[in-house]
């Protein structure tokens, strides 16, 4: 009785914890239909690409692991949001705020992030390659643990290694 009792315990409390973690079907389905807000919501593994959504407020929100490739959100706030491993090939993000944001090993291929705030962002695997960060508030540091390639356009006097 004990034993399947703490058993029993430990399925809810793991099954809990992995439902938090699950993406909000509720929440992705609101973004993709026009809702300008979402704060600290949950979309992860959340398929956005092709869309345009500019002006987006998704401050805190969970998109690692989502597919951005090809979106505009011009002028979207991702501000201490999860945008790790994210698939942001592509895409436009002109003016977007990516203050604090965690964005390792997100793909920035073709990335276009004129002008976008990266203050405190961590790129730590993110490729850069083909991206265009003209305007970009962005240090070396941060440009230090990410890749690119030749036709990377960063802000003057900003270097990047090459991706292997």
């Amino acid at each position: 009785m004990r034993f399947s009792l703490l058993g029993y315990i430990l399925t809810i409390a793991l099954f809990g914890a992995t439902s938090t973690m699950a993406q909000n079907a509720g929440q992705i389905e609101r973004v993709k239909n026009g809702a300008k807000t979402c704060p600290r919501c949950n979309l992860f593994q959340a398929d956005l690409s092709y869309m345009n959504l500019p002006w987006r407020t998704l401050n805190g929100a969970r998109l690692r692991q989502a597919d951005l490739s090809l979106s505009t959100m011009d002028h979207s706030n991702f501000s201490a949001a999860d945008l790790s491993v994210a698939n942001m090939f592509g895409g436009r993000f002109t003016r977007a705020s990516f203050i604090n944001t965690n964005l390792r090993n997100a793909n920035m291929v073709g990335v276009y992030a004129g002008y976008a705030d990266f203050t405190g962002a961590d790129l730590t695997g993110a490729c850069l390659s083909g991206a265009n960060l003209t305007g970009a508030h962005i240090n070396q540091r941060q440009l230090n643990n990410a890749c690119g390639d030749e036709s990377t356009i960063l802000p003057d006097g900003l270097t990047i290694q090459a991706c292997h």
